[in-house]
C-alpha cells in the first residue's frame, strides 16, 4: 500500500452510511489514483486504513 502514513500526507474525506462503505471508497481511490491492487493488501494494510476511519 502506497502513501498512507496517517500524518495527513494523503488527506481524504468521504461521507458514507458505514465504515465498510468508506473502506470501499478508500479501496477504489487506491486502485484508480494509485494503480494498487487492493486484493493484495495485507491485513495490516487494511487495519491501518480502518484506524483512519473516524465517525463524525
Amino acid at each position: 500500500m502506497q502513501g498512507l502514513s496517517g500524518d495527513g500526507s494523503l488527506p481524504a474525506s468521504f461521507t458514507a452510511e458505514s465504515a465498510s462503505e468508506v473502506m470501499k471508497h478508500a479501496e477504489l481511490h487506491a486502485e484508480v489514483a494509485h494503480g494498487e491492487d487492493t486484493k493484495q493488501w495485507s491485513q495490516e494494510d487494511r487495519d491501518q486504513v480502518q484506524k483512519l476511519i473516524v465517525a463524525s
